[in-house]
This record gives structure tokens, C-alpha cells and sequence, in this order.
């Protein structure tokens, strides 16, 4: 198998770590050729609190992938989350030099540069940029403005933030398990990649990732991220609450409400009772299914509440910032028993759980369309989408290379054919070079904004600490 056709993505989540490989099929599916995943023991809420023990946890997730597809892997592409990431918006302009000329590739580019530059809070650095809509000369509501004329060209801005010191530690743990960071993303985009589709995006749609640290938060409207938000409680704090309110172990606490949890109280009758060993010979102990499920509301309850709080905030009671598709729930807090009704119950949306079924092989595992590795798919299919775009195939490296040769070639030729003129070629030249700076200005350039990003953070994180 072709290294350029596979693309690897690593999730870093508190609960574990996964590594996928995946490739595209002659049907432009998503083919997982190896998984791996380990304990993630080094990571509280998103952040890497243990520098050891998330590279050995690294390592692991990479070492079974890499057994499991017989493929050696180099160069991952990496989500970003946590606790210290937030939103802002923001709005900016540029006054173009050359209005006759029409609005290219370059002009956005320098006012998303503009943003860049903007003061953040002491210890934090711009994640992301992602343009809301344009105005062109007063003129609002433009999706795509290249091609447009215009003097004065504005944007708004969704603006992710998050701390320096916590995302440098993420990349100084990839590099250090001898991995390159082939590309980044915010976590809840790449959830969103792999569980949402287009008609959603357009319609309206919430995106909520229930993990084990962090619930994260996305709002699309118009094919648009409009919102995100992270969260701070996930399905740790569930187990943890179990742990205290039975007075367990917290494995038995887990197992608990995995197998027996839920989130509507309602479900349990009084008299169900589930018996779990007792510790070092003590005696079993018996609890209440109703004071189990009654525990896990509680709590669940409170992540729906602060969900729907982002909801508002996003303003989605006005007609412009209507949600028609509802709440989509993934993540592995969403494969909890009854959360589905729960969140219709608490925010009177519609809800449907997502899974990443749609993008995978027909001949996948199903195992892999469970909601846990909707970031991990969403990676690869990021890396997917940016690699041939980041590095040309080995053929087409040796056609360049034929075409270059070529044309020395016949440079050569021309010049011996014409060595009379060459005084005069030169001057001419020289005297067109302006012109041609000025034709290059406007050609388009050929990466995304978002893959200029992604090469401008790659060097950031690979900067000495």
C-alpha cells in the first residue's frame, strides 16, 4: 500500500487515546486498515497533565495501529480540545490597493492575517480563523467574494483560542513518540466531519461530543461554523459521582453505568436491584437500579443545561439563527441509555445520536461506527482531504521532473539558436519583471486559508520550547 494514499489520526482524548489509519476506496469511502488504542493516563479534561505517561500511551495506540495494518507510521493528523479552548467574534476590514482589480485569493488571505495580529489574553494564541460572511463595499451577506470588484472588503469572524502552553505540550508529546504533526484541527470540526451532513449544516444543526473530560459544542448554520464551546464535564464526572453516591470502587462505578445506566430515571422500577462483588471477602453489595439512574440524571442533566445555555448565547430564538435539524449527540457519553429522550425532554429540540457510518466501507467493522470514534474518523478524513493538495504523488513528482528536464533542454537550444539576442532578452526581461510580480499577485493561491494555518501552527508547535 501507497504511504501517500493513508492518512492517520489521533485522537488524544482523557479516557483514551486512539490511532487510526485510514484510505479511500474506489468509491471514495473511508477504509480503516488499523486501529489501535490505549488508556490515556497523562490527560485530565484535555490537557496533558503528565507528559510521560500520554507519550508511553502514544506509543501504544501507534504501535498496535501500525501492527494491526502492517504499515509504519510517520506523520498523524491531531485534534485539539479541552477545557482551555474558547470563542470569540470578531469582525476586521481591508481597504484594497487596486479596486479595478477583482477580489483574489490574497486579499482574503491578508484579512485573515489582520486577525492573526490581534492581542490575545496573556498565554493564549489563535487556533483558528473561520470567516461568517463578507461585505464588500457596505454590500452585506457574500458567501465567496473572490471574483467580486471592491475597494473596501470586511468579514466576521469566528475566532478559536486556546493556551499556548497547553497546545505546545500536545505537540511536544506527538513529537517525542517520533511522530510529524501532518495537520490539526479542533476536535469538535472533526467530529462534525465525520457525524453531520451538509443538509444540516445548512439547516442548523448542534453538534455535541459527549467525552470522557469535556463535552464540546458546535453550532453550524448555513454550511457555517457559527459557534463553539467546550464544556468542562463529560462522562468521568458521571462515574465519579457514581463512585461517591453507591460508595464503590471507581471500575465497578464504570462498569455500572455502562452496562446499567440511565439517564431517565422514569425507566427503573423501585424493587430492580443489580448485586456487584464486594471487596478482599467482604460481602456482595446490592444497589438500586432507581437510585443508579437517578445519580447519572443528575448529572447528565447539568451537561444538557450548560449545553443549552451555549444555545442560547448563540441566539438561536431569532429567525436568522433558527436550529432546524435539532442536536446531534456523539462521543461515548452518547451511547448512555435514554440520553437521546432526555436531551428532547430538557431542550425541546430534536435529537438524533451520530455515528460515522456514512464515510466507512461497507466492509467496516461495526465496532467503528460506534459514536466513540467519531473525532478519530473525522481526523482522517481531514487528512485525506488536505494530502493530495500538501504533497504531490511520486508520479507526478517524476513527470515535474521529465517536464523540467524538457524544458532546460530546450532552453538550451534556444539560447545556442539565439545567442545574438541574448543582450536584448535579458533587457526586455527585466523591464517585463514588474509586470509578471504583478500577474503572480493575482493568480489565487493554491492551499485553503485553513491549510496556510495549519502550516504556519505546524511550525509554531515545532519551535523550540
Amino acid at each position: 500500500m501507497n504511504p501517500e494514499e493513508i492518512a492517520v489520526g489521533l485522537d488524544i482524548g482523557t479516557t483514551k487515546i486512539v490511532a487510526m489509519i485510514g484510505r479511500k476506496n474506489e468509491f471514495g469511502k473511508v477504509e480503516i486498515v488499523g486501529i489501535g488504542k490505549a488508556r490515556s493516563l497523562g490527560v485530565q479534561r484535555g490537557v496533558v497533565t503528565n507528559i510521560v505517561k500520554t507519550i508511553e500511551s502514544i506509543k501504544l495506540a501507534i504501535e498496535e495501529a501500525e501492527a494491526q495494518s502492517g504499515l509504519s507510521v510517520s506523520e498523524v493528523v491531531v485534534g485539539i480540545a479541552g477545557q482551555h479552548i474558547r470563542s470569540t467574534q470578531h469582525s476586521d476590514y481591508i481597504n484594497r490597493q487596486n479596486p479595478d482589480a477583482v477580489i483574489e485569493d490574497h486579499d482574503l488571505q491578508e484579512l485573515i492575517d489582520n486577525v492573526h495580529n490581534l492581542v490575545m489574553l496573556p498565554g493564549e494564541e489563535i487556533i483558528h480563523v473561520l470567516p461568517q460572511e463578507y461585505k464588500i463595499d457596505g454590500q452585506p451577506d457574500i458567501r465567496e467574494p473572490k471574483g467580486m470588484y471592491g475597494s473596501r472588503l470586511e468579514a466576521n469572524f469566528h475566532i478559536v483560542v486556546g493556551q499556548i502552553s497547553s497546545i505546545k505540550n500536545i505537540g511536544r508529546c506527538v513529537r517525542s513518540s517520533e511522530l510529524e504533526i501532518a495537520d490539526i484541527t479542533l476536535e469538535p470540526l472533526a467530529s462534525a466531519e465525520a457525524v453531520l451532513s451538509q443538509e444540516e449544516k445548512e439547516a442548523g444543526v448542534v453538534l455535541v461530543d459527549i467525552g470522557g473530560g469535556t463535552t464540546d459544542v458546535a453550532i453550524f448554520k448555513d454550511g457555517i461554523i457559527r459557534h463553539t464551546a467546550v464544556i468542562p464535564f463529560g462522562g468521568n464526572v458521571i462515574t465519579e459521582d457514581i463512585k461517591e453516591g453507591c460508595t464503590i470502587i471507581e471500575k465497578q462505578a464504570e462498569l455500572l453505568k455502562i452496562k446499567f445506566g440511565s439517564a431517565w430515571p422514569g425507566e427503573n422500577k423501585e424493587n430492580e436491584i443489580v448485586s456487584i462483588p464486594g471487596l478482599r471477602g467482604r460481602e456482595p453489595k446490592e444497589i438500586s437500579m432507581k437510585m443508579l439512574s437517578k445519580i447519572i440524571n443528575a448529572r447528565v442533566v447539568e451537561i444538557i443545561e450548560q449545553v443549552y445555555l451555549e444555545i442560547k448565547n448563540y441566539g438561536y430564538n431569532e429567525n436568522k439563527k433558527k436550529l432546524i435539524a435539532g442536536i446531534v449527540l456523539t462521543g461515548g457519553g452518547s451511547e448512555l441509555k435514554h440520553i437521546k429522550q432526555l436531551v428532547e425532554f430538557v431542550t425541546g429540540m430534536d435529537t438524533r445520536i451520530g455515528y460515522p457510518n456514512e464515510h466507512l466501507a461497507s466492509n467496516s467493522s461495526e465496532d467503528l461506527s460506534s459514536p466513540i470514534y467519531a473525532t478519530a474518523v473525522g481526523l482522517i478524513l481531514k487528512g485525506l482531504e488536505t494530502k493530495p493538495k500538501d504533497r504531490p504523488s511520486e508520479a507526478e513528482l517524476a513527470a515535474n521532473a521529465q517536464e523540467t528536464e524538457n524544458v532546460e533542454e530546450q532552453a538550451e537550444t534556444d539560447s545556442t539558436e539565439e545567442n545574438e539576442n541574448t543582450t536584448t532578452a535579458e533587457s526586455e526581461e527585466a523591464n517585463a519583471e514588474p509586470d509578471e510580480n504583478e500577474d503572480d499577485k493575482k493568480k489565487p493561491y493554491r492551499s485553503k486559508v485553513f491549510e496556510n494555518w495549519a502550516n504556519k501552527f505546524r511550525n509554531f508547535l515545532n519551535e523550540d520550547l
